[in-house]
């Protein structure tokens, strides 16, 4: 096992974490709302920040597949990763030329910002099986989460200082100091990219094909990826179940603070809570490293997901800062957990010469899924006009994930996945 390869992987999820703290469930979120939805009426901001969100996993899914299929055919999986973290980091920066009023530049920005986050992660996943074996992949995904927590917080509590003490570190208004918060995100991005790109190898592979004929072969193998899926039954129940509980993980990050916003609670405390939801996530998701080799990773990962049905349910009663303090402390306990043992589930059962193809196709699944959970969300809030009750109809995604859970079998899975060597 590389040592320094692995750190440069981990060092990863410190660069791209800023986007997901900053740009999706802190500070954009609030900016959206008040400043760049500013003159949209009730909680039409909220709803169009849900349609934002949707379109942005619709593009995802629809790209990752088959740039998946490429980069395994190609040995680029790093290449493409690089790509998206640069057009995510370009993206995060320009947000700083979005005004007040200027709510479609700002969901345009964050569409190009969230294809460059998740369409790299797409490929920084796949190369988790390049980097160690299957009884090291659990602990290095959980630590690859931890950093991430880390990381994401440290740029954060930077950020909140900025548009805190927007006066103190020189800049005329509040709004500057956010825009400058958002340029930030770009550079820190960019910067610690730079480890990953420079020490993951990936297997050496003769590339004999012109461009045209690896897009085409790329096309030819997502179908044959879908044609070939069923030989791997225990992958696909994964699979579907995946693609529920993590559309509630995934709603909850984007659409937290955006319906704490709408509740009436000030944006210091909303900022606030996220922080703690990430330095407590750090801790939390390197304990989740015991937890699964005490009870296993199956055990852990239904731990976690009945704590986000509570939270979702504690949501809808939800008035004050307090509260929001409260479940912000929840998520962090759980959020990096469940989200680390899934990914090491899927990679254990994944056939190791398909990794970023089978990633990518957990996009096109999971993506597609993900455009449903902000959606219902708008929907719901469009139809009855209150967040309230648009965040409880959330607590279905974990609840259905959980009961096809119970039908997958991991150790067979990995078995299936193996067949092929």
């Amino acid at each position: 096992m590389n040592r320094k390869a692995i750190r440069s992987w981990l060092m990863y999820d410190w660069a791209n974490s800023v986007f997901a703290t900053t740009m999706l469930a802190a500070v954009m979120p609030i900016y959206y709302k008040d400043v760049a939805g500013a003159g949209l009426p009730g909680n039409t901001p909220e709803n169009y920040w849900g349609y934002t969100q949707s379109i942005a996993m619709l593009c995802v899914a629809v790209m990752s597949p088959l740039l998946g299929a490429i980069a395994d055919a190609s040995g680029s999986k790093v290449k493409f990763l690089s790509f998206f973290a640069i057009l995510g980091a370009i993206a995060s920066s320009a947000m700083a030329w979005a005004g007040e009023g200027d709510w479609l530049l700002a969901s345009i920005f964050v569409i190009l910002g969230t294809i460059g986050y998740s369409v790299g992660n797409t490929f920084y996943d796949g190369l988790l099986t390049d980097l160690a074996g299957p009884e090291d992949r659990s602990a290095i995904s959980n630590k690859g989460y931890a950093m991430g927590y880390l990381g994401g917080g440290l740029l954060l509590a930077v950020n909140i200082a900025m548009i805190e003490g927007w006066e103190m570190f020189g800049f005329p208004d509040k709004t500057t100091a956010t825009q400058a918060a958002f340029f930030t995100v770009g550079v820190w991005w960019i910067l610690f990219t730079i480890p990953i790109m420079r020490h993951v190898k990936e297997p050496a592979r003769v590339r004999s094909e012109s461009l045209a004929k690896l897009i085409g072969n790329g096309f030819s193998r997502i179908g044959t990826t879908f044609r070939n899926a069923r030989k791997y039954p225990e992958l696909l129940k994964y699979m579907l179940s995946y693609w529920f509980f993590n559309d509630g993980i995934n709603t909850v990050i984007v659409m937290a603070t955006i319906y704490g916003r709408g509740i009436g609670i000030e944006t210091t405390h909303l900022i606030i809570a996220l922080l703690i939801t990430q330095f407590v996530g750090y801790p939390s998701t390197l304990l989740f490293i015991k937890l699964t080799r005490r009870m296993g990773d199956k055990r852990a990962l239904y731990v976690s997901l009945s704590i986000y049905v509570l939270i979702v349910v504690l949501g809808y009663f939800m008035k004050n800062a307090i509260h929001f303090y409260i479940l912000a402390t929840m998520v962090g306990l759980v959020q990096g957990g469940s989200q680390a043992i899934s990914r090491s589930l899927y990679a254990n059962m994944t056939p190791p010469s398909k990794t970023a193809e089978f990633f990518g196709f957990l996009s096109l699944s999971s993506k597609f899924s993900s455009v449903a959970g902000p959606l219902v969300f708008s929907i719901v809030g469009t139809i009855t006009g209150s967040s309230r009750t648009a965040i409880i109809s959330v607590a279905a995604f974990f609840i259905i994930g959980m009961i096809l859970l119970k039908f997958v079998d991991l150790e067979k899975g990995q078995r299936e996945a193996l067949e092929e060597i």
